[in-house]
């Protein structure tokens, strides 16, 4: 068992921390590993290796690409005492965890490289929250990242990541790159899947918003495009089925209903369907000058109209520009709709009823996965829709005049 110690008014994610090295090293007895815990216990991002700088240093500084100045000189300020030892000093916050023969390290080496060494990340309170590992080499190369699913939401997420990149790979995607499967297994119990390092520390080219939607055009159209009313389509049957699955979630009522009444008035409107990401936003990729890195595929689905993945973006763009603000997410929203004809035009829809009627769906399948999920439950950030996302929605669709078409 880990020696976390949770006192006083803990976050969520040092909650976090000491219930992912349980999982992550079982049992007791063997040799301790110690780890250190970045920024501290009660704010854990990374835990990385205490007794190599190096490899601390290097996992450090290819965890994630800060978005703005104040976030680099910070990750910099701490791989510089990473690497020049004054992180006894002040990186003080430790972990110690039994390395013993069955933990997911031991597991990880027989399956990659026996000289492994990992990283792990602490994300933020969420239902699909899982453990992200970071492989590293002995100089400090990051070779890879293994996800774990734990649950029945995340096996299930894992599995179908595992399944997309080995669909993608196949594909043609032009200048956008996916991860390559490395492995994939199962651990205790848990699905495991480790996949190739996108060299998103590499410089960034210029954001171009043209750029972004031809990318975004090449994966929806990559594994074929059909086409149909929206009434009698198979997307529309399989989002219904979703949506009885929800049972008698009060805002599951609310959305079923509302998605009825969307298919009731628009479902004469022919769209085309093609596959998405079903995750595309600004932390998930990295533009560089010869091509577009794009990860976390574990939302990716075939079958759904085109230019959801370009809603999506915008609308997740733009949550975060306000800090992902309840306050600011209603009008988010509106203005997702609101700007529809131009988001989707890269995917060829010319009309603004078809564009409406698409972000219209889009918002229903966003709030179909969040109530599955049940993100509200877990402490996602807007995980209660009713508070932004269904209002919004709900008074849109019933502006639509009934038998709209194309």
């Amino acid at each position: 068992m880990s020696s976390v110690r949770i006192t006083g008014d803990a976050a969520l994610r040092a909650q976090y921390l000491g219930e992912v090295l349980d999982l992550l090293y079982p049992g007791a007895g063997g040799e301790a590993a110690e780890f250190l815990v970045i920024p501290d216990h009660r704010r854990p991002r990374l835990l990385v290796p205490a007794d190599d700088r190096r490899i601390a240093a290097a996992a450090v500084r290819r965890y994630a690409r800060p978005h703005s100045r104040l976030a680099r000189l910070k990750r910099d300020a701490v791989v510089a005492c990473l690497r020049t030892g004054a992180s006894r000093l002040l990186l003080r916050s430790r972990v110690r965890v039994a390395a013993g023969t069955d933990t997911i390290e031991t597991y990880l080496r027989e399956a990659c490289g026996a000289g492994l060494r990992l990283s792990v990340h602490i994300g933020p309170a969420r239902a699909n929250r899982k453990p992200v590992l970071q492989l590293l080499a002995p100089d400090g190369t990051t070779v890879g990242f293994a996800k774990l699913g734990v649950g029945p939401l995340t096996r299930d997420l894992v599995r179908r990541e595992t399944e997309a990149l080995t669909r993608l790979a196949t594909l043609p995607l032009g200048e956008v790159e996916v991860p390559a499967v490395r492995h994939a297994g199962r651990w205790h119990g848990h699905e495991v899947l480790v996949q190739s390092a996108l060299p998103v520390w590499r410089s960034r080219a210029a954001w171009d918003p043209g750029r972004l939607a031809r990318a975004m055009v090449a994966v929806a159209g990559a594994g074929g495009v059909a086409d149909g009313d929206l009434a009698t389509s198979p997307y529309w049957a399989g989002l219904r089925e979703r949506l009885a699955a929800l049972g008698g979630q009060s805002d599951g009522a609310a959305l079923r209903r509302a998605a009825h009444d969307l298919v009731d008035r628009a479902g004469a409107t022919r769209l085309a369907y093609g596959q998405w990401h079903g995750d595309w936003a600004p932390w998930n990729m990295a533009t560089l000058a010869d091509r577009l890195l794009l990860w976390d595929w574990e939302r990716f689905a075939t079958g759904v109209p085109l230019g959801f993945d370009a809603l999506h973006f915008a609308l997740q763009r733009d949550l975060q520009a306000t800090g992902f603000a309840v306050t600011r997410a209603g009008a988010t929203v509106r203005d997702c709709v609101d700007a529809a004809p131009e988001t989707l035009r890269p995917f060829g829809v010319t009309d603004r009823p078809t564009a409406h009627a698409t972000a219209l769906l889009y918002l229903v399948d966003l709030a179909a996965r969040y109530l599955a999920d049940r993100q509200a439950e877990a402490g996602a950030r807007l995980g209660a829709l009713g508070t932004w996302l269904l209002p919004t929605l709900i008074r849109r669709v019933s502006g639509l005049p009934l038998g709209a078409s194309a």
